[in-house]
């Protein structure tokens, strides 16, 4: 029963006035034990009973207040420092200064005292764990909307899931056009190899995060990881339901019993983030091709020349390039008209695409002018290239009705540093030079520039 508003007060009350009743029956109760009548019932002995009634009574209440207020006193500080550093946390993003050990309460008794010890400890860690995963859902976001490359987010993404879960390697797989392609890899060997899991694919179809725990005794034949993981995570991401990717992640020491519940959080921020960065990456390639043959712009083929002769100067390593004309293509036109000739250009941007070497730049310079950047690529280099894209365009037709039209160009290529140039723009006017030198020699040939002058 309460009496007041302060609980000991109500205590020490409670603990006098029922010393006090003690006392004051004490001394009917000795009757009972045979003592006269005058000494039990005297006021001396009345008095001497109240008293040892009120000092029992304060003396219970010290005690009760060392043993209890003291307990209650550190929950009472405990829960303050929680809260001031709840407060300091939600401003600052900053977790590294405070741990849940820090604000825990010793846990040294089995009764109510040491159940609401444990339960305050409980709830330290709850709040410890929920500010952890906003502050790291709220990092995420913020990382992931700063950045629209693909590679970029993939590569931002994996790093922060695998050090929320504590997961040791991971891979990012992403949809591009039906194809699962590797955009983030750590820790993980033939990454590519992942995209044929079926654990992947079920991953896709459900939408559904899946963990597959490896038994002990299991040996794990070719493995894609230098460890021996003990648990791999399946995580699909999506955007508005439709399927963009796969994250797949392995732990060594197994993965938290709410890890899936943990990860919901991450999802929808992911999905969103892959969603833009893929419309970015389409955006990027929407201007950066050209819309009939599909190869680079001269915009944007023109900056990777610009970047790849910088390269080649800093490295001092060759770079070439070779200028395409295609022979006759105004007679073309004007036989057969723009749509033919439109066809033909396709054509022959797919022939030459598919002669040049992996790193190798196509780019449609002008009309029916093509120009290749050749990496690492001399001037006799630029000569074989050229010739097997002269051969393999001659034998190339485009059939129109009955009639079979032949193609044929003529090239002209440059090379640095045979050609002492100081500048890509130098080179690609050697090139050109040299491609006046075909057409003028018969055009369906192949001319290079070499030492400042044309080599026939």
């Amino acid at each position: 029963m309460r009496l007041t508003k302060r609980i000991f007060f109500d205590l020490a009350i409670w603990m006098v006035g029922f010393g006090l009743l003690i006392g004051l029956s004490f001394p009917f109760f000795v009757l009972l034990l045979g003592v006269p009548v005058d000494t039990a019932i005297s006021p001396s002995f009345f008095g001497a009973c109240l008293g040892a009634g009120a000092l029992a009574g304060c003396l219970n209440f010290s005690f009760a207040r060392e043993v209890v207020g003291k307990r209650v006193q550190l929950l009472a500080e405990r829960m303050k420092t929680v809260g001031d550093e709840l407060r300091e946390m939600t401003y600052s993003d900053d977790l590294g200064k405070s741990t849940p050990t820090n604000c825990y309460i010793v846990v040294d008794s089995d009764d109510e005292i040491g159940h609401s010890a444990r339960a305050f400890n409980n709830l330290v860690t709850a709040l410890t764990r929920s500010m952890q995963t906003q502050t790291a859902i709220r990092a995420f976001n913020q990382m992931l909307s700063s950045r629209l490359e693909l590679d970029t987010v993939a590569n931002g993404a994996l790093g922060q899931l695998l050090d929320h879960i504590g997961a040791t390697a991971g891979v990012v797989l992403v949809d591009m056009g039906g194809t699962l392609q590797v955009q983030a890899s750590l820790g993980v060997r033939l990454a590519e190899t992942i995209a044929d899991s079926d654990h992947v694919s079920t991953a896709l179809r459900s939408g559904s995060t899946e963990i597959v725990e490896i038994p002990a005794g299991v040996e794990i034949a070719g493995a894609l990881v230098d460890f021996r993981p003990k648990a791999v995570l399946f995580m699909p991401v999506s955007h508005k339901q439709v399927p963009l990717g796969v994250v797949v992640m392995a732990s060594a020491s197994g993965f938290e019993a709410n890890v899936k519940e943990r990860l919901e959080l991450f999802r929808h921020g992911l999905g969103l983030a892959l969603n833009n960065a893929l419309a970015h990456d389409r955006l990027q390639r929407l201007a950066a091709l050209d819309p009939l043959t599909g190869v680079y712009n001269r915009r944007f083929g023109l900056g990777r020349l610009h970047e790849e002769f910088g390269r080649a100067v800093r490295a001092n390593s060759p770079l070439a390039v070779a200028m395409l004309d295609i022979d006759h293509f105004k007679s073309v036109n004007d036989t057969y008209g723009h749509l033919v000739g439109d066809r033909i250009l396709t054509a022959v941007a797919g022939v030459v695409s598919s002669i040049l070497r992996e790193g190798d730049i196509l780019i449609r310079y002008g009309g029916e002018e093509f120009l290749a950047v050749l990496p690492a690529a001399s001037s006799e280099d630029t000569r074989a290239i050229g010739e097997r894209v002269r051969r393999a365009v001659e034998e190339t037709s485009v059939v129109e009705g009955d009639q079979a039209i032949r193609i044929t160009v003529s090239i002209g290529g440059a090379a640095y540093p045979n050609q002492n140039v100081e500048s890509e723009a130098s080179l690609v006017e050697l090139a050109d030079e040299a491609l006046y030198a075909a057409k003028q020699s018969g055009r369906n040939r192949v001319e290079v520039a070499h030492q400042g002058a044309v080599l026939v």
